[in-house]
């Protein structure tokens, strides 16, 4: 039989390089796709767009969120055993949960969708109106259908260690997601004339099928590579494990990945239903200016978050089945290396990316959406919050690979309480402090986050020993390099302007700086060995193994 290339196992260095990788194109294809978007439906379209999927991601926290990562730990875990049995029946009784739950919540989101807009919307008027939410609401429901089901089969490739497959399927997804957007709005507005709302759900509609695309992709995948899933390390005498037991433990690995997700949409949903009302009756904003600013944080800058979050979550894939291998092994020392090596390789590369990006705010507005009175002191604020979300998702999905559950919901509860407390508060001290009243609820959003991330971090160091001192000094080798780079650009910039009227001179612009920045950052990280000792010595050898798919 021939080998399919695509379809080797991976470490964990390596793993992590492919997935991330594959999520940071399929995110930047998300990105790019936003200049023709926004072009097409404008503010008031953005802020219905993202009101559907403000309430799309709390309904697939529900559906799916933590099934995938459960599937692929305890599939992970299987394998280390040699259960091989089990294993299948792992994969076959996720599919059947996530069809049920899948449809579940397809059916409470038809049912409930107008309750659901008006609870958005308020008593606020003159924008979106609620049939307009409704309709949005239900055509993202049905990816809902779908989404569960490839979720499952991304989950048990990555449960074998192939990594190759799911990150393509991803690029397949958006690809397909993101011709549906453009073309679709495009030819429903400019082409037929329909209404924006109708051009919106159109746009939404492009979710599911790209999610059909990526699943097909992946079972004509699993099926042309079936022996290499059947594969035995080593013959072993397998326990009978009953349904009832691998449903038992799902569920139990299962609900922490989920609470994640339901208290990170949570954030979304607390934003949803104040930032516009807030703005209007705290700031005294105009209606049409509040959904302005509340489109920026819930869709257009929060498509740049998407990259520095790619980032986390190709760690956080690649490191669960990994560390999980090595628990199940009781190899506590790779346990704690994987841990701090996983933070690190974050740090490295999140921490100089969201510099440059609050840096570049400007330009980069003004080259995706054009002139915007509010659109770059947004972004060059609100990019901070993807920063901690990044290290908040990292170190509480580690927490929970480590069964360390009751850290996981203090950590969660605590950082939630305080985005709920001070999102009003910090709304009404910046406005009469005269600076930005939206920069209340980014305050708000990355003080919740980062008690959650250093609550994670305390129970990792008291709780379960783990010693933390490298990452520390990584990371302040990272800082200093990225306030280096930061330093540098701003020299630069009495000698090349940093921002320019013109859409094309700022794709220049961006270059030039994003170029320099790199070559500055990681020539620092390279001179005083920061890059081998965060990704190991053969780091260049995993590299160009990956380019050259040796």
């Amino acid at each position: 039989m021939k080998k399919d290339v695509t379809m080797r196992k991976n470490s964990f260095v390596k793993g992590a390089f492919i997935t991330t990788l594959g999520i940071v194109i399929a995110k930047i294809m998300g990105i790019l796709y936003v200049v023709p978007f926004h072009s097409i439906i404008g503010e008031k379209g953005g802020a219905l767009y993202g009101y559907a999927y403000t309430i799309y991601t709390v309904f697939m926290s529900i559906a799916s969120a933590g099934i995938p990562l459960a599937i692929s730990k305890l599939v992970s875990e299987y394998q280390t055993l040699g259960y091989y049995n089990a294993k299948k029946r792992v994969f076959l009784l996720g599919k059947k949960l996530s069809l049920i739950l899948g449809f579940v919540c397809f059916l409470v989101i038809l049912i409930f969708a107008p309750m659901l807009a008006r609870a958005v919307l308020g008593d606020v008027t003159g924008g979106n109106t609620v049939e307009d939410v409704t309709l949005v609401i239900r055509t993202i429901g049905t990816a809902i259908l779908i989404v569960p089901l490839l979720s499952i089969y991304r989950g048990y490739f990555e449960g074998h260690r192939f990594m190759s497959p799911p990150s393509i399927s991803q690029v397949v997804e958006q690809f397909v997601r993101i011709c549906i957007i453009i073309f679709g709005s495009f030819f429903a507005l400019k082409v037929f004339h329909f209404s924006l709302t109708t051009a919106v759900s159109i746009a939404l509609a492009g979710a599911t099928l790209g999610a059909f695309f990526s699943y097909a992709y992946l079972l004509v995948k699993k099926v042309n590579n079936q022996g290499r899933f059947n594969e035995r390390a080593r013959p072993v005498n397998e326990p009978y494990i009953s349904n009832q037991v691998i449903l038992k433990k799902l569920f139990y690995y299962a609900i922490p990945f989920i609470m994640i997700d339901i208290f990170k949409s949570i954030y979304n949903y607390v934003d949803m239903v104040s930032v516009v009302k807030g703005l209007v009756h705290i700031a005294g904003y105009a209606v049409g200016d509040a959904e302005t600013i509340y489109s920026m944080l819930s869709t257009w800058s929060a498509k740049f978050n998407m990259i520095i979050l790619a980032i986390s979550t190709g760690v956080i894939v690649s490191l669960i089945p990994s560390l999980t291998e090595s628990l199940v092994k009781n190899d506590m020392t790779q346990v704690e290396k994987k841990i701090c090596q996983s933070l690190s390789i974050l740090l490295y590369f999140i921490v100089p990316l969201t510099l440059g990006i609050s840096l570049l705010a400007k330009p980069i507005w003004m080259l995706f959406y054009g002139k915007s009175i509010y659109g770059p002191s947004v972004l060059s604020y609100y990019i901070f919050v993807g920063f901690f979300i990044s290290l908040f998702t990292s170190m509480i999905s580690t927490l929970q690979v480590l069964k360390e559950y009751k850290g996981v919901f203090i950590s969660l509860l605590s950082g939630l309480l305080v985005k709920i407390i001070f999102n009003m508060s910090l709304t009404r001290a910046f406005f009469k402090m005269n600076l930005p009243a939206y920069y209340g609820v980014i305050t708000a959003s990355i003080l919740g986050y980062l008690l959650s991330f250093v609550l994670c971090l305390i129970f990792l160091k008291v709780k379960c020993k783990i010693r933390l001192e490298k990452v520390l000094r990584d990371f302040m080798d990272i800082l200093v390099g990225a306030i280096l780079m930061s330093i540098i650009l701003f020299g630069l910039s009495v000698l090349v302007p940093m921002y320019s009227e013109s859409r094309i001179l700022n794709i220049w612009i961006i270059l030039f700086y994003g170029i320099i920045g790199m070559g500055v950052y990681f020539s620092y990280a390279r001179i005083i060995g920061l890059t081998k000792r965060v990704f190991g010595k053969d780091v260049f050898s995993v590299i160009k193994g990956i380019v050259l798919r040796k």
